[in-house]
């Protein structure tokens, strides 16, 4: 038994127990195991613009970030990150005080949490919620309170009540996500207006997930919570470079908010992975920069390839949920007379070589998400048409 513990405690701790290995590791092994095309995990099968993958290189030739950046981040990419949220938002943040660079938007929102969030906190999330939402709090000693956002005329919608009543005494923070992964949703005005007044009536802090704030379509807008009254200083903003330029290997994220309230992830974020991505964040710091046209392109490109799938989905037999925004689709099983997403998208890669997501894995009520499944759409349009021939099979 040489290495092995005498001990009858486990060896992971107990707040990570209920984490296994992801749903996303285990379907893109299925994928590379049936050659099947990856329509799971949300990454662009294409590369982003060439001249911000130029800007890397040139900074690595350069010797810019090939040592260890300033903590907070590089001047220049923080001041760029300023600049953006006051142009897309009339948001005013100082960079100096006021914008911290991360390893991703993940590790914003870990190092969010274990900063903001004591044991015994309660956290109220909405669910379906990425999946290192839970985990997070869980490091943190906090405990998850969740918000279930429910299908109603073609997209799933929050309950306000709902909300209002998951908040108590113990609640310290709201975890919001606009535009929503998995399901698509964007908050409307209303929507954030209710959530804004029950932050300040309730003296909640507030950490918003923005990495798909470029990527909304049709009629939807991302509103940044911050911009509604009582909430810039209550509220931490985290933003990706990795969905909006299609990097996402960089894993450049970033965080904006009040000194007090960055101060506080700083602290926490300086033990993880203390700095990262150094020679991507002049590139980030270039990107950033583009013109307003390579995001309206994005966008228009993103929506096409959106109703692709839908379309191909719809033809299939799934009930569409149209997305408002990000680049997912859920769909419900249940018109192909499946009820199980874990077994649909299980055996999916030997029935038609398709990989997708079943969404229960996103629930604390797993039964809620039962039947829903999640695709990615944000792949080259070939791939996409192969894919809806694919799932054509299972209208047959």
């Amino acid at each position: 038994m040489t290495g092995m513990t005498s001990s009858a405690r486990p060896l992971l701790n107990r707040r990570l127990a209920e984490f296994g290995t992801t749903i996303f590791a285990e379907m893109s092994a299925l994928a590379l195991q049936t050659g099947s095309i990856n329509l799971g995990q949300g990454f662009p099968d294409t590369d982003g613009p060439e001249e911000v993958r130029e800007a890397a290189v040139r900074a690595l030739r350069d010797g810019r970030g090939n040592q260890y950046p300033p903590g907070p981040g590089i001047p220049e990419l923080r001041a760029a990150i300023a600049a953006h949220q006051q142009r897309r938002y009339g948001l005013s943040y100082d960079p100096d005080t006021e914008v911290l660079v991360t390893a991703g938007a993940t590790e914003a929102i870990a190092a969010a949490l274990l900063a903001l969030v004591e044991p015994g906190d309660e956290v109220v999330a909405f669910e379906p919620y990425y999946d290192s939402y839970a985990a997070c709090i869980a490091m943190a000693g906090g405990t998850r309170v969740p918000v279930t956002l429910r299908p109603h005329e073609g997209s799933f919608r929050l309950d306000l009540d709902e909300l209002r009543a998951a908040v108590t005494d113990r609640t310290r923070l709201l975890l919001i996500n606009t535009p929503h992964n998995p399901t698509g949703t964007v908050l409307t005005r209303e929507e954030l207006t209710a959530i804004a007044e029950l932050a300040v009536e309730r003296d909640l802090l507030v950490v918003t997930d923005e990495v798909y704030e470029h990527l909304t379509f049709d009629e939807a807008e991302h509103l940044p919570l911050a911009t509604f009254p009582g909430m810039r200083d209550r509220t931490v903003s985290i933003g990706s470079a990795g969905k909006t330029f299609s990097f996402t290997g960089w894993k450049v994220g970033w965080v904006t908010g009040a000194p007090d309230l960055v101060a506080a992830v700083r602290s926490a974020k300086q033990f993880l992975t203390y700095v990262a991505s150094g020679p991507f964040q002049y590139a980030v710091a270039e990107a950033l920069r583009l013109p307003d046209s390579y995001f309206a392109d994005f966008r228009a490109d993103m929506l096409a390839k959106r109703d692709l799938l839908a379309g191909g989905l719809e033809r299939a037999g799934f009930k569409v949920f149209r997305p408002a925004g990000t680049y997912f689709i859920t769909t419900d099983i249940r018109p192909l007379g499946e009820s199980d997403g874990f077994t649909f998208c299980r055996a999916l890669p030997e029935r038609c070589g398709v990989v997708a997501i079943p969404n229960a894995v996103f629930y604390d009520h797993r039964e809620q998400g039962a039947p829903f499944v999640r695709f990615a759409f944000c792949k080259r349009t070939g791939v996409l048409e192969e894919a809806a021939s694919r799932l054509k099979t299972l209208a047959a």
